[in-house]
């Protein structure tokens, strides 16, 4: 069945109000009609198995034939702190992130990031392409929630955010020791919350893994090989989605 997102605000008892986007798409893309079912999500992790009930001239009118918890969400919040990479990776960063479980994607700037963000119309239009692949990986993937991609923030920044979470962890080229890693990562598979912080295409400076330690962060080992950007965050969310999801 198609999958559609709405706020709780559009959710009454066993009625939901579909408009926006979705209207258009399901009335005149899709051109589905009074009697056809959809799942509605309220973007909190709760599916809503619904028949059509009406089709107005801007919204959909659909009851609710039962509901449940979705089963698409991993057990831990998992947050992908990615130093703002060239071109468009960020796209491709986002959307194969959310396919994975991913929580929270935050932009980070750091030294060697070469792309710099103002915080004028620009930004704002970036932020709002970022939120838009989100929340189509979502659907894509049958997540419970559209996660939420934060607005870039300061490496200084992004740890003191990351300080409220159970467990963060930095993938650095120069740590040595797969069965140290492997042993960090099935400590964090336990944890409620974890944290993966990811450099950009220089990598991170070494003061920086430094900064990283002294607020927590366990640094670990991906292997001998030294991966880009866009893979190193997918492999260790990967790792972590794999062995958490029951």
């Amino acid at each position: 069945m198609y999958r559609f997102y709405v706020d709780s605000d559009y959710i009454y008892d066993n009625t939901i109000r579909i408009s926006g986007s979705d209207y258009n798409h399901i009335s005149n893309v899709l051109r589905m009609t009074v009697g056809d079912r959809i799942i509605v999500n309220n973007k909190e992790g709760v599916d809503y198995y619904c028949v059509i009930d009406g089709i107005t001239s801007d919204e959909v009118l659909v009851s609710v034939e039962y509901r449940k918890d979705s089963d698409a969400e991993l057990d831990s919040r998992l947050y992908l702190f990615q130093a703002l990479p060239k071109l468009d990776k960020m796209e491709l960063i986002i959307q194969k992130a959310v396919e994975l479980g991913v929580h929270e994607v935050i932009p980070v700037i750091t030294k060697r990031c070469v792309v710099k963000l103002d915080n004028g119309s620009r930004q704002n239009r970036k932020l709002a392409r970022w939120q838009s692949i989100a929340e189509a990986a979502a659907k894509q993937s049958a997540r419970g929630i559209i996660p939420v991609v934060k607005e870039p923030m300061s490496y200084k920044d992004a740890l003191k955010y990351a300080g409220n979470l159970d467990m963060n962890l930095i993938p650095y080229e120069q740590a040595k020791g797969m069965d140290e890693a492997r042993r960090i990562m099935e400590e964090a598979v336990s944890k409620e919350s974890v944290g993966i912080f990811i450099g950009p295409e220089g990598g991170f400076e070494e003061d920086e893994v430094n900064d990283a330690i002294a607020a927590g962060c366990k640094v670990i080992s991906l292997g001998n090989r030294i991966l880009r950007t866009e893979t190193a965050g997918m492999t260790v969310l990967s790792i972590l989605m794999f062995n958490i999801s029951k």
